[in-house]
């Protein structure tokens, strides 16, 4: 990045604020940090968004790498001007750094994509005839979902992760061992927050003849992911999971069924050469590389965020962001355990390592409400719910219905009863003071109930104005 003015100056702020004692650091820059909103019983209040699961806001460094770029503009790969070579380097040169952070082989593909959800329905797409899938029913919809006209084998929710492995061992000891087979699992689950033995369930995989895509979508924000460490044949992320604004993801990892395969999506970039057949059809030469599925104009702002994210993070250091991290789960936990009509949700047990996502359900109260009570009194942003992981976040729950209260639980499906939790997610950008408002506000509530009334409007939970 050399090549714009200002734009490595702005590299050297990612680290800046850190400091030696990874309990006290503070966090990395995001946008909207000082954003404040507007409480129902009065005032105003820095806003705490401590729903980073479903969208972390974006890193400054990040942000000022962008705006350090942006006039530089330009349409990629096929244009001869300096602007377009330049965005052309800056966008391949991204290929090369998402490459590092994922430790790839050198025989890796890194192609460009959407979201993670995007990047699971394009291998979906190129899976060889007759492939069996096995995913476990606790993966979020995004890995839960694309394989549907594979033959899938989906996997009961395990309590321990050594018996994760065993169900795939037998799941897979039971197929074909001379067909194509695919295991989908999650890096960290996006309800509970607890890692996944994700290096174990690849060694049984590769044990009997499978290939492992790993969904870390909530796994890479918090922790290092090496494809060579991991064993994994593929991994998916998401730029807006990442720090990275913009709707861009990836799927890095072996090439041999990208390239068996007809592209994602036809069109301009994914092919090579195109001509007219003297019948009056159409040959067409696809591309062999990442290119193959990357058809059409390429998002190249939403791909350098990511390549800014992933160098900023690594700059930071993930021991010590990881390190931080866990001061803040432990601070949300042992918090949340003073409350006894608390209950956190969990698969492995409460001495399982996990990312910074907890969910949990409060005795008395409608996760709907209680999350609106939290917004509108405290100026906290969580989420409610089912997560898009509804088949784990049943399991967890079981069949006991929820208290009504002010506002009415999600209307359930004819013969379910209405079920949902609450799920607080912080990171790299959380400052101490929002989780321990948060843990603060929990305890408020429970004591106390909500100081306003609320109704339900379009779905949601919102505070009566009238």
């Amino acid at each position: 990045m050399s090549a714009y003015p200002n734009a490595t100056a702005t590299a050297a702020t990612a680290t800046d604020a850190e400091s030696a004692d990874p309990c006290c650091a503070a966090p990395l820059p995001v946008l909207g940090r000082d954003v404040t909103v507007p409480l129902v019983t009065g005032g105003e209040v820095t806003y705490a968004a401590l729903d980073y699961a479903a969208s972390a806001p974006a890193l400054q460094r990040v942000w000022d790498d962008v705006s350090a770029y942006a006039p530089y503009y330009g349409s990629v790969h096929r244009g001869a001007g300096y602007l377009s070579q330049l965005s052309t380097d800056l966008f391949e040169n991204s290929r090369v750094t998402v490459a590092e952070f994922l430790d790839c082989r050198a025989d890796d593909q890194v192609v460009f994509t959407r979201s993670t959800t995007d990047s699971l329905n394009l291998l979906a797409a190129v899976l060889p005839a007759d492939c069996e899938v096995f995913v476990f029913e606790t993966e979020h919809h995004a890995s839960l979902l694309p394989w549907q006209d594979a033959r899938v084998t989906y996997l009961n929710a395990p309590r321990t992760p050594a018996q994760a492995v065993e169900t795939l061992e037998r799941a897979l000891a039971d197929r074909d061992p001379y067909g194509p087979a695919l295991v989908c699992v999650t890096g960290a689950s996006n309800v509970t927050g607890e890692l996944w033995p994700v290096k174990e369930l690849a060694a049984a995989a590769h044990a009997h003849g499978a290939r492992i895509v790993l969904d870390a979508a909530q796994l890479a924000p918090h922790h290092p992911v090496s494809v060579r460490e991991l064993d994994v044949d593929w991994v998916a992320f998401s730029g807006h999971k990442l720090y990275a604004p913009f709707g861009s993801g990836v799927l890095a990892g072996r090439s041999d069924w990208l390239q068996d395969a007809e592209p994602y999506l036809a069109g301009g970039g994914a092919s090579k050469k195109v001509a007219r057949r003297a019948d009056g059809g159409v040959d067409v030469e696809w591309h062999t590389t990442a290119a193959r599925h990357e058809a059409g104009s390429p998002n190249v702002i939403g791909v350098y965020s990511i390549a800014s994210a992933c160098k900023a993070l690594t700059e930071a250091g993930f021991d010590q962001l990881v390190a931080r991290e866990q001061h803040l789960v432990d601070t949300v936990r042992a918090g949340l355990a003073e409350v006894p009509e608390v209950k956190v949700l969990s698969l492995f047990g409460d001495d399982a390592p996990r990312v910074g996502v907890i969910s949990f359900v409060v005795e008395g109260w409608n996760s709907s409400h209680f999350a609106a009570a939290l917004s509108a009194e405290y100026g906290i942003g969580v989420r409610d719910g089912l997560f898009c992981a509804h088949p784990l976040v049943r399991t967890l729950l079981g069949s006991d219905p929820q208290t009504q209260g002010e506002c009415g639980a999600p209307e359930a499906a004819p013969g379910e009863k209405s079920l949902n939790a609450i799920r607080v997610s912080f990171g790299a950008g959380t400052p101490d003071e929002h989780v321990e408002r948060f843990v603060r506000a929990v305890k408020e509530l429970v004591r106390d109930g909500a100081q306003w009334k609320y109704r339900t409007e379009d779905g949601r939970c919102v505070p009566d104005r009238g």
